[in-house]
């Protein structure tokens, strides 16, 4: 009797051991997602992030079999997106789209937030990096950056971009330090607008990012001059990069990747990773990344928050050396 007794009172420890171990958070992990996954894109469709989310999208439906939808959410710089997933439940059913803009720059560019970008934000998986392209009218007699720069010192040059402070406004600024000369500067609401009036003439030149400016390539509408990583885009091997041009130590190419709203459950965080890398090793989406401009780049959570760290503190740098400011 006293052995039946002893008996059941380990069964009973050892039951309640393995409830303590089988934690809430590990089985919400082990059944997510049960329900339709929301990814936010701060900007305007058509652009970089807009293009990598959708190819994802499509990709996480099918492996986790529950819809997967982008929802376009611009405005104030990416910010108005980015504060609806920083106020979102914190149960990874809404990601953001985010990217070196929104994500390490703004903190610097704007007087006050209305979040923080790393503490209400978790990490979740980088997707890519890509470079951004310089690009003239296809009519234009310019032929290579050097040319452009020769205009410039001639008779000067402007440039436009997304905005005060975006990428765009930025690699300009960078480069006029890298070459020496003054582009000037023509902000727009939004990167669609400066390629409008680049399409029509208004404006010389544009720095962009790859995804958004393919397929003016290559309907020849629009002349690459240059990328600006340090190596050539697989997608666009005939465009030479801009330290290939004579601007040698140049090199920026963006990283894209996916945040969850802070205090998301690490166990759905590690999940997510695991099927978001999974599927960037897929064929047909290294191949449409690349179509794009895009190069797959594969991170731990871990990896992609120290990334930002040190891109919040390199963008900040650059940012003050601009002059740029946003209330």
């Amino acid at each position: 009797m006293r052995r039946r007794f002893l008996l059941n009172a380990l069964f009973t420890s050892v039951t309640a051991s393995l409830a303590v171990l089988v934690s809430p958070t590990l089985v919400q992990a082990q059944s997510f997602p049960n329900k339709t996954v929301r990814i936010v894109v701060p900007q305007t469709p058509g652009g970089a992030s807009d293009t990598l989310a959708r190819i994802m999208a499509t990709k996480l439906a099918a492996r986790w079999g529950q819809p997967v939808v982008v929802e376009n959410k611009a405005g104030a710089g990416g910010n108005i997106g980015m504060e609806e997933v920083a106020r979102a439940p914190a149960d990874g059913y809404t990601l953001l789209m985010s990217y070196v803009g929104t994500h390490a720059i703004n903190g610097a560019l704007y007087a006050k937030l209305p979040f923080d970008p790393e503490k209400d934000f978790a990490p979740v998986a980088t997707l890519a990096v890509l470079p951004y392209v310089v690009l003239v009218n296809a009519n234009s007699p310019v032929k290579t950056l050097g040319d452009l720069v020769e205009l410039s010192r001639r008779q000067g040059v402007n440039f436009g971009s997304a905005g005060n402070g975006s990428v765009n406004h930025l690699l300009g600024e960078m480069f006029n330090a890298t070459a020496n000369v003054k582009f000037q500067h023509i902000p727009y609401r939004g990167a669609a607008p400066a390629m409008t009036d680049l399409l029509g003439g208004q404006i010389q030149t544009v720095f962009t990012s790859l995804p958004s400016a393919a397929g003016f390539i290559r309907d020849g509408r629009l002349r690459p001059l240059a990328v600006t990583s340090v190596k050539r885009s697989v997608g666009f091997p005939d465009i030479p990069t801009v330290a290939e041009s004579g601007y040698p130590g140049f090199d920026v190419a963006p990283w894209f990747g996916f945040f969850a709203t802070g205090g998301t459950p690490a166990a759905v965080i590690r999940q997510m990773n695991a099927d978001i890398n999974e599927a960037l090793r897929s064929p047909d989406v290294i191949e449409k990344f690349s179509a794009a401009g895009a190069e797959v780049y594969a991170t731990t959570p871990a990896q992609f928050g120290a990334i930002l760290k040190d891109d919040i503190a390199k963008w900040s740098k650059v940012v003050k050396a601009s002059g740029a400011k946003l209330d």
